[in-house]
């Protein structure tokens, strides 16, 4: 129940980004389609203003013509009937009369044109005021509801009238499917040797003997983000919400790393050097070598030995309800053993070089199969087994694969 409350936290998250970004997108489009017509309107505004513009000058620089040759007319005048005889005056005076007449004629047909005064206005678009009277009467974008469906649980009846414990939930894996959502490359040039999914949904990757990257992952990109661990890293799992404990390829010890202030801040010392690790009730399933697993608390402190068969190093292990289970490469098999070293199952049908494995929210176990390119899901009790994904899905050379509390895995491509 509490995981199933923890993935629907998850998935509202994701819900309430997804409101939150479409009501964005509406008024992006809303903007973006405005400022393309408050453009254009300024397009026509400035064509039809220079247009009238010129014309005035135009007419300015007319009527300053009109007025010189007026002036001209004037002078004449005053010349003819100064210093001339009554026939020459009289002569030149109808010629001055004949340019008055002409330039009279010019002033009467432009008469319209010189007393009008040029305005420039809009005509507003009588659907604006429409739609603007539309959009006054929205009371909201839409209306957001909490939608809640029955979680249905599974009782045993005894008879003995002891209380009733809900059984832990099943899972058919005859049902699971992986689909690729999202496949990006991410510009790391070399192999790499452990991967962890975290709890806010970014993903741990270690570079081989290596830097650790700390890779944000959206549906078209990705941030990425070197944390600064000195030494090259192997084996990585998260212990909180901002611890992560490592592992280092010929160290003897086990450091607790803050990602938040980036620091060291406890250190493990064991007596031989450490392969893979697994997380669970606060203590680490470390794997030694080939042959034996060491349960250890987050004091160092070594609460059980576990001996195991595998002809592999303990690279890869999950550590679940007090049971570990390894893949064994060489072996071709993926193992499964209580505390004790007592083995609960072990699966070899049709695997070639098992490696990185993760376990779900049920307990199955997902396999990476490295030399036929597959991923498989075991179930819990070992007894049943699915192809979930192959070459077919697009990918190649699969080494690592995380599960995400929100049903998604990660999954590394290694270099061909």
């Amino acid at each position: 129940m509490a995981n199933k409350k923890l993935r629907n936290i998850i998935k509202g998250e994701q819900q309430h980004k997804s409101i939150k970004e479409s009501t964005s997108k509406i008024r992006e489009d809303i903007n973006q389609h405005l400022d393309h017509l408050e453009m254009k309107l300024y397009k026509e505004a400035d064509t039809v203003w220079s247009e009238e513009k010129s014309n005035l000058t135009d007419l300015i620089t007319e009527i300053e013509e009109k007025k010189n040759n007026l002036k001209e007319i004037e002078d004449n005048l005053h010349t003819v009937t100064v210093n001339k005889s009554k026939l020459q005056s009289f002569l030149g005076i109808h010629q001055i009369e004949q340019k008055v007449h002409q330039c009279q004629y010019a002033v009467d047909m432009e008469n319209d044109e010189i007393t009008s005064n040029v305005e420039i206005k809009i005509k507003q678009n009588d659907e604006i005021e429409e739609i603007l009277r539309e959009l006054r009467s929205l009371k909201s974008f839409g209306e957001v509801k909490a939608l809640r469906s029955q979680i249905i649980m599974s009782k045993e009846i005894h008879d003995s009238g002891e209380p009733q414990v809900p059984l832990q939930e099943q899972s058919n894996i005859n049902n699971m499917t992986i689909n690729i959502e999202t496949q990006i490359f991410i510009g790391i040039d070399k192999n790499i040797s452990d991967m962890t999914c975290l709890m806010d949904g970014r993903i741990l990757m270690v570079e081989s003997f290596g830097k650790v990257n700390l890779l944000t992952v959206t549906s078209d990109s990705i941030l990425q983000k070197q944390l600064p661990i000195p030494g090259g890293v192997f084996g990585i799992i998260q212990i909180n919400q901002d611890t992560i404990a490592i592992t280092y390829p010929h160290g003897k010890a086990i450091e607790m790393f803050n990602m938040e202030n980036e620091t060291v801040t406890k250190v493990i010392t064991l007596h031989t050097i450490r392969c893979g690790l697994s997380y669970s009730n606060n203590s680490l399933a470390v794997g030694l070598n080939e042959d034996e697993i060491h349960i250890v608390d987050l004091e160092g402190n070594t609460l059980k030995s576990i001996q195991v068969q595998s002809k592999s190093n303990l690279y890869h292990l999950v550590y679940l309800d007090n049971r570990v289970i390894y893949s064994d490469m060489i072996n071709k098999s993926v193992s499964c053993v209580d505390e004790s070293g007592k083995q609960i199952w072990q699966y070899k049908q049709d695997l070639a070089g098992p490696r990185g494995l993760c376990s779900d929210t049920y307990g199955n176990i997902i396999i990476v199969n490295f030399c036929s390119d597959r991923i498989i899901v075991i179930s819990k009790d070992g007894k049943d087994s699915k192809t979930l994904l192959g070459r077919e899905g697009g990918l190649g050379y699969m080494k690592f694969i995380c599960y995400e509390k929100n049903e998604s895995y990660g999954i590394a491509e290694a270099l061909p």
